[in-house]
């Protein structure tokens, strides 16, 4: 992209349908790599009005007590009642987990890629955390939907919840913030006489306590635009208003649509799968490129074959940012980084990272959270052999 442009990205909030599923899925992962470091876990989860279904290949030497798991988790998201359309305690669990496949797995013990495919990371300087501005915001206004209805600054909000933010960009650079649009599940109590929108006041309470705190005063003006709860109302949400599935928020859970997907999910999967734990090193590497100064803006794409240690192609393009050569930043990338799956898990310390976090509000530029692949630790060594 070049010059004048409006640019949108959307997240949703840990009690969205599909994050649930993203959740549970790796809350089952962490209780098998806690007990099983070399445990194989390829999980899937399906929600709908009063029932959950967790699925797929788990090889391990651990036990999950999957019913627990699912409603502690269920119940700390904040789906404890039926006026939000679904209940941890009542809920029911079906357990469909069987063993992996044999044949896959000859291929991973000795060291290969879990699968094929191909994986991208990104990174840019528009924001602190080198993520793109409109999906950085849209993650931190559901976050703080999150927070202000656990605090019971917003009582009247439920779980489910989605946030989008366009911004505009002038020569390539972030101007100003043109549109917001926060929809978040609620209760009956704020909607106005004729009981088809949410009252003004309840409007303004959000923008107020969502929006402002978010979002850089500078970044908002007179032209910008409030959309909130824009269908008028939300009182039926969360898993009675749509299903959800695992892996189905890949845009959320990486670049906002800034960057190309390499088109594997990560919920579910333990780092020997490359859709997970190359995308992660993928980032890892663009951010300290970006770091360094060697590029205003990085794509690397990865490719695997199953069964293959190193990787079949490595890609990079710095559209037009780079200050020198991408073919040479690509080259110290290679020399410098580690790119086997078992590399990949060493240095970014993947079997004991606790993947549920990740699971909710994206799993790049949240630097708070302690995630290896978002350290700039080897931007010194880049500048230095650049």
């Amino acid at each position: 992209m070049a010059g004048d442009f409006l640019f949108s990205s959307e997240s949703v909030t840990e009690g969205h349908p599909d994050k649930v599923c993203d959740q549970i899925s790796d809350a089952v992962l962490d209780s098998v790599l806690r007990q099983d470091a070399t445990g194989r876990v390829a999980c899937e989860t399906f929600i709908t009005t009063g029932l959950v279904i967790v699925g797929g290949e788990i090889t391990t030497k651990g036990y999950v007590d999957i019913p627990t798991l699912v409603r502690n988790l269920v119940a700390d998201i904040g789906y404890t009642h039926a006026k939000y359309g679904f209940d941890a305690k009542s809920c029911a669990i079906l357990n469909a987990i069987g063993p992996q496949s044999p044949d896959i797995a000859q291929g991973v013990d000795s060291g290969g890629a879990g699968d094929q495919g191909l994986m991208v990371g990104y990174a840019c300087d528009e924001t602190p955390e080198l993520m793109p501005m409109p999906i950085s915001l849209a993650h931190k206004l559901c976050k703080q939907l999150a927070s202000v209805r656990k605090k019971g600054t917003l009582p009247y909000l439920g779980p489910d919840g989605k946030a989008q933010i366009t911004v505009e960009y002038r020569e390539n650079v972030p101007a100003r913030v043109d549109t917001v649009v926060v929809s978040s599940q609620h209760t009956a109590e704020i909607l106005d006489a004729d009981g088809s929108h949410i009252t003004e006041d309840a409007r303004h309470e959000i923008i107020d306590a969502v929006v402002k705190p978010v979002i850089p005063a500078k970044m908002l003006d007179d032209r910008t635009r409030y959309l909130v709860n824009p269908t008028g109302k939300f009182l039926i949400g969360g898993p009675q208003s749509d299903t959800g599935m695992t892996g189905r928020k890949i845009i959320v859970d990486t670049y906002g649509g800034m960057a190309a997907h390499g088109g594997g999910a990560f919920s579910g999967k333990d780092p020997t799968k490359v859709d997970r734990s190359a995308a992660y090193m993928a980032r890892y590497i663009a951010k300290n490129v970006v770091a360094a100064g060697l590029a205003k803006k990085c794509t690397i794409q990865l490719a695997y074959a199953i069964g293959v240690a190193d990787p079949v192609s490595i890609m990079m393009w710095c559209d037009n940012t780079e200050q020198i050569p991408t073919e040479r930043i690509a080259g110290l990338a290679r020399k410098l980084f580690p790119l086997t799956p078992q590399g990949i898990i060493e240095i970014l310390d993947l079997r004991k990272c606790e993947y549920v976090k990740t699971a909710a509000y994206g799993h790049f530029g949240r630097e708070t959270e302690g995630f290896a692949w978002e350290r700039t630790d080897m931007a010194a060594d880049l500048q230095r052999h650049a």
